[in-house]
């Protein structure tokens, strides 16, 4: 072929539907050439190889650094010869874990979990690009426009003024402008190193407040490594059944209450995609989405929601300075009007939690600022609040301002909704919210 293709539009046929192969020769000049699990597309003058077996290719590649990768277009069957040459193995880090991630979903698909094992992500520059004389097929899947689902999903996003609105905003477009049906926002504790739920759309349950920690599945990864994860096959070892009631029991051994949300991701999610949301190099959450088909999520809504989730770390900062502006509170107390019976609000200081009737609201951060509201109001009969009271609290040792006190605060509110019918946070203007308490309540601490 004359027209030498650029890597960057060969990346569907990196995808690994159709397996690629690579040829490598012995320092006496004896050929070898090996199925390979993965050429993982790293920017468009590099690929990486995974590096699974002790095997031939690998004596090969340590004593003659140069090697021909053929991968195959899976839309119009064209074969493709990449000229590399062999620099380095990675065997931690981002790329690794991103590699290791998607041989887990190869791995499960093809009953191989056991005997897929990723040892370290070798990294190759790309010195040539050949097509083959071969027929090809006409691709006849249909051309969505990633670029335009981008700009409507911008579009929409733009129109958001508070961080509540933006966080319910982000779901409808996903869904409007993506046609992605399943999906949840994650804001990141970086006291607890876990996540946890502001927004979800398309589940059974909303989980909202259910949190992941660090590293554990998809969106753990992800958030740890700070680099996107796509899985496009089912598989059990990204699935978070049990994550949240494993880590609460590491963290509290002597803990026996039910403080477990249920997650709201897919039982059985067949393409999984997690992108981190991150500002000058600092974690601020994750944007998830998932389908029950196969190969759902390519590389161009990789690309489309990774620049998605950049908007989003922007818009984040934004909102939060504008929410975070100084305000005086001017308090004023108001007389109680007891009823029997009262609610009984019942906190646990080990890890923040709340209960109310027996039944669990929240912990962490979020329950200690719900704590300090509840006793205000039935000390001194307070309704009115503000950000900034809550930033200047000794006794509630905040983290610092940017660990995004207002998605705490949303949180909580949403929690409230869901849980509770006679107690809710109401915004009453930039930095301000009151509590609305409805029936009696009794304040319990063990």
């Amino acid at each position: 072929m004359n027209d030498a293709p650029s890597l960057n539009s060969l990346r569907s046929s990196l995808e690994g539907v159709i397996p690629s192969v690579i040829a490598t020769v012995a320092q006496d000049g004896t050929p070898n050439i090996t199925p390979v699990s993965q050429v993982h597309y790293v920017d468009n003058q590099h690929v990486a190889l995974s590096f699974q077996f002790f095997n031939k290719t690998r004596e090969n590649i340590l004593a003659n650094p140069y090697a021909m990768v053929q991968v195959v277009d899976p839309d119009t069957s064209a074969h493709y010869r990449l000229n590399v040459k062999y620099l380095r193995t990675e065997d931690k880090g981002p790329l690794f874990e991103n590699m290791k991630a998607k041989l887990a979903g190869i791995a499960s698909h093809t009953g191989m979990a056991k005997v897929f094992h990723l040892l370290g992500a070798d990294i190759y520059e790309v010195l040539s690009i050949e097509g083959t004389l071969c027929e090809r097929l006409p691709c006849t899947l249909p051309q969505s426009s990633r670029l335009a689902a981008l700009r409507g999903a911008l579009q929409q996003l733009n129109q958001c003024h508070d961080l509540d609105v933006l966080f319910d905003a982000i779901m409808s477009a996903l869904q409007t402008h993506f046609d992605i049906r399943h999906a949840m926002l994650l804001m990141y504790d970086c006291h607890g190193d876990r996540l946890y739920t502001v927004a979800s759309c398309g589940y059974d349950v909303s989980g909202i407040g259910a949190e992941i920690p660090l590293g554990t599945g998809v969106i753990g990864v992800a958030a740890q490594q700070q680099t996107p994860i796509r899985i496009m096959y089912m598989t059990g070892q990204y699935a978070y059944n049990r994550a949240v009631r494993d880590n609460l029991m590491q963290d509290n051994p002597d803990l026996e209450l039910e403080t477990e949300i249920p997650f709201a991701g897919l039982a059985n999610p067949h393409s999984q995609l997690a992108v981190p949301i991150t500002l000058q190099d600092k974690l601020l959450g994750v944007l998830y989405v998932d389908s029950p088909h196969d190969l759902r999520f390519t590389y161009e809504d990789e690309d489309a929601l990774m620049s998605l989730a950049d908007y989003l770390a922007m818009r984040f900062s934004q909102l939060q300075d504008i929410n975070e502006t100084p305000v005086e509170t001017n308090v004023k107390p108001i007389k109680l009007q007891q009823q029997s019976p009262a609610c009984v609000i019942r906190h646990y200081p080990a890890n923040d939690s709340l209960f109310i009737d027996e039944e669990y609201l929240i912990k962490g951060v979020a329950g200690a600022i719900f704590w300090k509201l509840l006793r205000d109001f039935r000390e001194q009969g307070r309704t009115e609040f503000s950000n900034r009271e809550l930033r200047l609290d000794p006794t509630l040792g905040l983290p610092e301002i940017g660990d995004n006190l207002e998605a705490r605060l949303i949180l909580l509110q949403k929690r409230l909704s869901e849980r509770c019918d006679f107690l809710r946070l109401e915004k009453t203007g930039r930095g301000r919210f009151r509590l609305q308490v409805d029936r009696a309540i009794a304040l319990e601490q063990n």
